[in-house]
């Protein structure tokens, strides 16, 4: 009967040391190198058991620990002084100090990419439609006339008008209907006749009187008088011209009488 195992895939050298020191709970700037380094080999010893194709980055990272763990048995090496040539020893030198720096910026990134990909899975739960056409729905905007003119285009259009208004001499005068005497002579007989044979001299012209129709209206109370058709009175001085028919009145034919104004 045959086995298999399943193991976890890591992405490189570096993701199974972080791995390892998680699951030792391990301080990441003091690591235990021999203790890791065990782990290490024994976990690629279980990949060439179960025929897994082991990369040489591994490998490299297998020779690493193994130099980091022989650097750590052995005495510290001495560090020439230039200034005095004498040997000495650094207290603060630590093999295993690149190998945390390389740790510690590749679990840097590694937490940012694993961010990123819960933005990706949050995002992909997401759904969005199509836009769609709202041209539809928006607003109708009125065509400004003057668009594109520009303030001497304004100034030309102008000046162009002015020159059109200056040559215009053309004159045009509005005469209004007049009437004449002999029409006001009948219009006067009418009215007498209509009001009982007397009336004021103010009734004869209406609000919008012009001073034509003054005279007309007066010249035409002269004549009926000279033809002694009506007589005309005031009660008191400046008062309203009061027009009267003559009782002895007698027919005088107006078309007959000499009135040609």
């Amino acid at each position: 009967m045959r086995v298999t195992f399943k193991l976890e895939t890591f992405e490189g050298p570096l993701d199974l040391l972080l791995h390892l020191i998680d699951k030792n709970e391990m301080d990441i700037y003091d690591i235990p190198i021999r203790l890791i380094t065990d782990q290490y080999m024994e976990y690629l010893s279980m990949m060439q058991a179960m025929e897994l194709d082991i990369t040489s980055e591994f490998l490299v990272m297998a020779a690493t620990l193994l130099s980091i763990k022989s650097q750590m048995l052995l005495p510290k090496p001495p560090v020439m002084d230039n200034m005095w040539e004498e040997e000495y020893y650094d207290e603060d030198y630590d093999p295993r100090a690149e190998l945390v720096q390389k740790l510690i910026e590749y679990k840097k990134y590694k937490e940012i990419a694993e961010h990123l990909r819960d933005k990706e899975l949050e995002r992909s739960l997401i759904y969005t439609r199509e836009p769609a056409d709202l041209t539809p729905f928006a607003p109708k905007r009125q065509e400004n006339p003057v668009e594109g003119l520009s303030t001497a285009d304004l100034m030309w259009a102008f000046r162009k008008a002015l020159r059109k208004m200056t040559s215009r001499h053309r004159v045009t005068k509005i005469h209004r209907d007049e009437i004449s005497v002999k029409d006001r002579i009948k219009q006067v007989l009418r009215l007498l006749d209509r009001e009982g044979g007397k009336l004021l001299f103010s009734s004869l012209l209406e609000d919008d009187y012009s001073r034509g129709d003054l005279v007309v209206s007066f010249l035409a109370l002269l004549e009926l008088m000279k033809m002694k058709r009506i007589v005309c009175f005031q009660h008191r001085l400046f008062d309203d011209i009061v027009i009267q028919s003559r009782e002895d009145d007698y027919e005088v034919a107006i078309e007959e009488a000499q009135i040609s104004y």
